[in-house]
């Protein structure tokens, strides 16, 4: 159950971008309605959300792959939900994602892919847990505006997820195509589940 409601007051903002948001996934993302409470809020995740989509320096596999390993450390099952399905839409090969939360023991990534996850959960770690060894390693593999990207992009994504997260907002049905194992079923690959992102107003 969300913590807040997921009817906000029917503010021109709000049915502005219920529309938005039903006319590009079909449904009304819930992290759309959570925020809808305050406008302030909701607008400025609308504005860095549309700032986000307009990255272009990091290659779009490292990107959904760093987001569903920081979305499936942090526990938020919308993100991880969203997130395999937005990629799914995209060129990223599902079997990457499906493997985020076991990644260490699988044999489908390059070594730049285990990196990109490897740093991911560093960065989600609390307090982050980044050796400067892992971040050379990866600004020679990206180069560094590729690098910085992939820094902000995980960031952002703990935004997203611990924002979720918190509210209580779990898989919204996207879930019914989703082949990442569900929150709780992850056991020791860490944490319960991408994307994801709850992407606002992109």
């Amino acid at each position: 159950m969300a913590r807040i409601s997921l009817d906000p007051p029917r503010t021109l903002l709000n049915r502005t971008l219920a529309a938005l948001s039903r006319r590009r996934y079909g449904a009304v993302l819930d992290p759309l309605a959570a925020v809808g409470h305050n406008a302030r809020v909701a607008t400025t995740y609308c504005v860095l959300e549309a700032g986000v989509a307009r990255w272009r320096a990091l290659d779009p596999t490292h990107a959904a792959l760093a987001v569903m390993a920081a979305a499936v450390d942090i526990g938020c099952s919308w993100c991880v939900d969203f997130g395999y399905w937005e990629s799914e839409h995209g060129d990223v090969d599902p079997r990457l994602l499906h493997d985020v939360p076991a990644w260490r023991d699988s044999d489908v990534y390059t070594a730049t892919q285990r990196r990109v996850l490897e740093y991911a959960q560093a960065m989600t770690a609390t307090p982050p847990t980044v050796s400067d060894e892992l971040a050379a390693d990866l600004r020679a593999d990206l180069g560094d505006a590729a690098f910085v990207e992939l820094t902000a992009l995980v960031a952002v994504e703990n935004l997203r997820s611990r924002v979720n997260a918190a509210l209580g907002l779990t898989s919204q049905g996207f879930g019914d195509r989703c082949a990442v194992p569900p929150a709780g079923a992850l056991g020791a690959a860490g944490g319960h589940a991408a994307g994801g992102s709850g992407r606002l107003g992109e």
